[in-house]
């Protein structure tokens, strides 16, 4: 479903969101919803990237 609401807010520049929610058979409601959640998802992938590089860098891999 994220395909569809990342299409729809790179068009909504040329296209009116009801409209293009309407010919994707979106909830509008449910667009704006995914739409006010970006930024606690990115906030979480920062978090998580960090986290996955502080693992490596205290447990370095060891050679086979």
């Amino acid at each position: 479903m994220s395909e569809v609401y990342t299409f729809i807010e790179a068009e909504k520049s040329t296209h009116n969101v009801a409209l293009l929610c309407r010919l994707l058979k979106v909830a509008r409601s449910s667009f704006y919803a995914w739409l006010a959640g970006e930024k606690t998802r990115r906030a979480k992938q920062a978090a998580d990237d960090t986290l996955a590089h502080e693992i490596t860098v205290l447990h370095p891999r060891t050679p086979s």
